[in-house]
């Protein structure tokens, strides 16, 4: 578990993937699309979350920085830890990053072990974006 805190009103990770170089507005509208399409509120997340080899991407930086959240990167180990609870796994993408999904799986890294999946994979054209919903535990 990372230490991201999570409460009851903020409890959503955004994963995200992208080529090197993507256009910042064309990230920002995709994660748009995907808190629209989880029916939530960018104040409903906790973090940002990617592969370690994005971790100074401007368009990553960019999406953490518009939504006030903290920006997690896990190394392409830890995100394939997740291939059993990914949707949408991609031997396209674990050929070339050496984990069988981005945006999923850091989306799932990002909560831990108590996580779903509220929004799997959506693309645009030069990213992905995912997102995971920390499941509350009875205290």
């Amino acid at each position: 578990m990372t230490g991201i805190v999570f409460d009851r009103t903020r409890r959503f990770a955004l994963g995200l993937g992208c080529e090197r170089g993507a256009p910042e507005d064309e990230v920002i509208e995709l994660v748009t699309s995907a808190l629209a399409a989880a029916a939530i509120g960018w104040d409903e997340l906790v973090a940002v979350a990617s592969i370690d080899s994005r971790s100074s991407e401007p368009a990553i930086l960019a999406v953490a920085r518009q939504f006030g959240v903290v920006p997690e990167f896990f190394s392409a180990v830890h995100l394939e830890e997740e291939t059993p609870r990914l949707k949408n796994p991609s031997a396209i993408v674990f050929a070339r990053v050496g984990c069988h999904g981005v945006a999923e799986s850091a989306a799932l890294a990002a909560i831990g072990s108590h996580a779903e999946l509220v929004v799997p994979k959506i693309k645009s054209r030069h990213a992905t974006a995912a997102i995971a919903c920390a499941l509350l535990q009875k205290d």
